[in-house]
């Protein structure tokens, strides 16, 4: 059985938006992760703050490797997202994932993200589902 790190390695060599948004894997365990990245010019909306698809795609990768870092392929099934603050270009984003249930066929995530001032931006839930293909 592969490794949490060995798995998100594969995951990320697959995902071009991952890599696009400049992710870093800052830690990962079973079922957590912490990811961070830099907003940059091209991830402004027309008010000249991050698009909203910014802070949720990290949160969304976030909730890919957790999940996805004990083994079994799992796929969203729900997720959501709440804006808290605006952010700008230059800004560290820092997503901390966690592991609220795990189940056989279905487990809940919560993901939080803060800027460089330790201000929380955003708050993300995603419900996945465990299927029983393996890395």
């Amino acid at each position: 059985m592969k490794t949490p790190k060995e798995i998100v390695n594969l995951m990320m060599e697959g995902d071009a938006f991952s890599r696009w948004l400049g992710i870093s894997v800052d830690k990962l365990d079973k079922g957590h992760c912490t990811l961070s990245c830099t907003v940059r010019a091209e991830m402004l909306n027309g008010h000249h703050i991050a698009h909203g698809g910014i802070s949720y795609s990290l949160s969304d990768s976030a909730l890919a490797f957790a999940s996805n870092s004990y083994g079994n392929k799992c796929v969203s099934i729900e997720t959501s997202i709440s804006h808290l603050l605006p952010v700008k270009e230059g800004d560290i984003l820092t997503a901390f994932c966690d592991e609220i249930h795990r189940g056989k066929t279905v487990a809940i995530y919560t993901v939080n993200i803060f800027n460089q001032r330790e201000e929380k931006i955003s708050m993300f839930k995603g419900t996945v589902n465990i299927s029983r293909e393996i890395w």
